[in-house]
């Protein structure tokens, strides 16, 4: 079990790429959240196996059918909070 923290940057909000993230994680059985950033970005902390949270890093890469992502960095750095699910959160 692995936790990452993705910050995504391009055309990603307004697009629905939540929304598509959401689907995408909770179809690899993956726990976190995502949520969009003042700074035009969508911030996501994803939670499980690693081959999972791997598959939904190249997920992020691709994007929903209408964004345009231009970078997905990944850390190590996701807060230590308990992860049940995969929700969708309020900017930030």
């Amino acid at each position: 079990m692995i936790r990452r923290r993705l910050i995504v940057t391009g055309r990603v909000q307004n697009v629905f790429y939540r929304d598509w993230l959401v689907e995408q994680a909770q179809a690899l059985g993956l726990d976190g959240w995502v949520r969009n950033r003042a700074d035009g970005s969508v911030e996501a902390v994803v939670q499980g196996a690693s081959e999972m949270v791997d598959a939904i890093v190249a997920r992020a890469q691709d994007g929903s059918p209408a964004s345009r992502v231009e970078r997905v960095t990944v850390s190590d750095d996701a807060p230590a909070e308990t992860l049940t699910g995969f929700e969708k959160r309020a900017t930030r």
